[in-house]
């Protein structure tokens, strides 16, 4: 029996700067991935001048009005004139300095121009236009224009300014197309044969992929191909092979990157013992690299070597100047549950990197989970300025104090804390107001968040509205979703929340029109279509559409513990009881709660099993002990049954 480990590579596994790489191997000459955002910049200054001199040229021919009203104000017609000059000669003199140094950038790797310098003058106007295009968000009119120039031109500036559009548009046969043109023009230009490959690869033309790479290797033995996979790893077996088989017949097979390539293929395979054989040919040339030593791990797991993985863990990190192995380590360890052990060595780590951030987080919520508070406050506080983790610091070091009776240290932290993790953390405050009776103090809140927070505004509605519908006042909330919803009234979250405040029997036509409202705005959400359901069900009728919405709810979200009970309410309604039962039976598995439970126990009494209703009901008291509604089992005391016991049915909560 194997471990089910992870070959792909990780972020781990990938985070190898190239100081780090200098320290540790021969340096990469020609990273692969040379992004060409760093002209984004340039192309955007010089398409800005473009434009700014057809407003010129087009504010010329208004000239003459402009000047009527000008005239009342000599003074201010000349600084105007003076200011306009200097601007135009400005201009003039960056469009000259952009275009002799854009000049000088296309020369440099072809080392001929086929082109006479009216074609350079020709180029630098559409470059202009694409990146004003850009600029405007128009990435398929500047993608279509990079394509005409890599047509014309195929210099590598344009080539891989063409192929980074490519790839932000997701177009990959576009892509493709660029860096067949690119290497067709420079065979030895490095990045354009890494983009190849790479692309290759992502377009499933392996045999062109295993030339590209034949070709890297033959320009650089020891070019550094680890990256060509990232992001591309195939899934299917048959893939996996497909691309094992191309890798397999590139002639250069001892480079430790197509090596570690091959190896990790491999062990998603399943062929550990071949990919372990491979990364200690890697390792033979390369024995520091974070990565290499992280995949021998992972076969070692992956064949139930557990012992021998993390000795080899250990004994690699003391020769390591990252502490990526140490933590791979860590995680592994807290996968394991071995909490206290991982806490030793993050201790250690931090002690060895004192300002490495990362470690610093993972010590910090490593010590909330150990209960070690105080552990945990030292290593979070060092992050509340941190540009990455200040946000998670704050969250965290709430939590911390919340968990250690410091409310309102609580409360001060939970409000410093932006960003992702906003939402969770104003649910955190509202719910600790809410545990000390301060509601009043929650509500003014967010009421001026709404403010502070306009992007947050439908969340923070919602969480008010759940604030009243809490103490008492669900008529008050209910106004308030109105009042949001006049903003925004095609919110489907808004719109839901008051599904879920609207009573099913007196808003009877409101309900209707917004459940319909929902379907009209997303048709095939598995939760609208349940909550449709349900009110149906409750209301008893309409039942053959209710069961429609319950099965095309559970076509999308099959094992849904909340759909399940609903299909099987409406088939009981239904008097199919082989069904309910069926569906329930599957909802109370999932989620064995009080609700769920009685429905499946009144099922399965009046399809005639009392065996198993004995034994539900049974679990049903173990679990609630003090439930009254649970008296009501009791009074099945008949073999049979009277329909009318569907009435019962509607006096359950049912969370949707």
């Amino acid at each position: 029996m194997t471990q089910n480990v992870d070959f792909m590579p990780d972020n781990l596994a990938q985070n190898d700067s190239l100081q780090k790489r200098k320290a540790q191997e021969k340096p990469v000459q020609n990273r692969w991935l040379r992004l060409a955002k760093k002209h984004s910049i340039t192309f955007l200054i010089l398409g800005s001048i473009a434009y700014a001199s057809y407003s010129w040229a087009d504010n010329k021919s208004i000239k003459t009005i402009a000047k009527t009203n000008q005239e009342s104000n000599p003074q201010q017609l000349v600084n105007d004139q003076s200011n306009s000059d200097q601007q135009i000669e400005q201009e003039e003199q960056l469009a000259e300095q952009m275009k002799a140094r854009w000049q000088a950038n296309s020369i440099v790797g072809s080392g001929n121009l086929n082109k006479n310098n009216a074609n350079e003058d020709n180029i630098f106007l559409p470059v202009f236009v694409a990146e004003f295009a850009l600029s405007q968000d128009q990435i398929e009119e500047s993608l279509t224009t990079y394509l005409a120039l890599v047509d014309e031109y195929n210099q590598p500036m344009i080539n891989e300014r063409a192929l980074d559009l490519a790839l932000k548009a997701n177009d990959i046969p576009r892509a493709l197309y660029i860096a067949k043109v690119w290497v067709d023009r420079y065979p030895e230009d490095t990045p354009a044969l890494f983009y190849l490959a790479h692309l290759s690869l992502r377009a499933k033309q392996y045999e062109l992929s295993a030339k590209t790479l034949d070709r890297i290797l033959q320009l650089d033995p020891n070019a550094n191909i680890e990256g060509i996979l990232a992001g591309i790893y195939p899934e299917s077996a048959e893939a996996r092979q497909e691309m094992l088989n191309a890798l397999n017949s590139v002639d250069k097979k001892q480079n430790p990157s197509l090596l570690v390539m091959i190896a990790g293929l491999e062990a998603e395979n399943l062929q550990y013992e071949s990919a372990l054989h491979k990364v200690n040919l890697a390792l033979k040339q390369r024995p520091r690299v974070p990565s290499f030593i992280i995949l021998k791990a992972k076969l070692y797991l992956a064949s139930n070597q557990e012992s021998r993985a993390m000795r080899w863990l250990s004994w690699k990190s003391f020769f390591q100047d990252t502490p990526d192995v140490d933590l791979y380590q860590v995680q592994h360890l807290l996968k394991k549950n071995q909490t206290d052990k991982a806490l030793r060595k993050l201790r250690r780590m931090v002690r060895k990197y004192p300002d490495h951030e990362q470690l610093l987080f993972l010590a910090g919520i490593t010590s909330i989970d150990a209960k070690q508070y105080q552990n945990a406050g030292n290593y979070l506080k060092r992050l509340q300025n941190s540009a990455q983790y200040q946000d998670q610091a704050n969250y965290y070091l709430a939590v911390s104090a919340e968990r250690n009776q410091e409310v309102e240290q609580a409360i001060k932290l939970y409000k410093a804390v932006d960003g992702n993790l906003y939402p969770v953390a104003r649910k955190n405050l509202t719910s600790l107001y809410l545990k000390y009776n301060r509601s009043t103090e929650a509500i003014q809140l967010l009421t001026q968040e709404r403010v502070s927070h306009p992007s947050q505004s439908s969340f923070l509605y919602q969480l008010q509205a759940q604030i009243l519908q809490s103490v008492g006042n669900s008529s008050q909330a209910l106004m308030l979703l109105d009042e949001a919803l006049q903003q925004d009234p095609n919110d489907a979250e808004l719109i839901y929340s008051q599904v879920l405040l609207l009573d099913p029997f007196k808003d009877r036509d409101r309900l209707d029109f917004a459940l319909n409202k929902l379907l009209e705005i997303e048709p095939n959400s598995p939760t609208f279509l349940n909550a449709y359901a349900y009110t149906l069900a409750q209301q008893n009728r309409k039942l053959d559409l209710a069961r429609r919405y319950a099965e095309q709810a559970l076509v999308y979200a099959p094992q849904q513990a909340s759909i399940l009970d609903t299909l099987g309410y409406v088939a009981y309604l239904q008097s199919d009881y082989d069904v309910a039962v069926q569906a329930l039976a599957q909802a109370y598995q999932l989620a064995p709660s009080l609700g769920i439970g009685m429905r499946y126990a009144k099922a399965l009494y009046i399809r005639g099993d009392v065996d198993r209703f004995n034994q539900v009901y049974r679990e049903l008291k173990t679990a609630h002990p003090d439930a009254t509604e649970l008296d009501q089992l009791l009074e099945f005391n008949a073999p049979n049954i009277s329909p009318d016991l569907s009435k019962s049915f509607t006096t359950h909560s049912h969370h949707s």
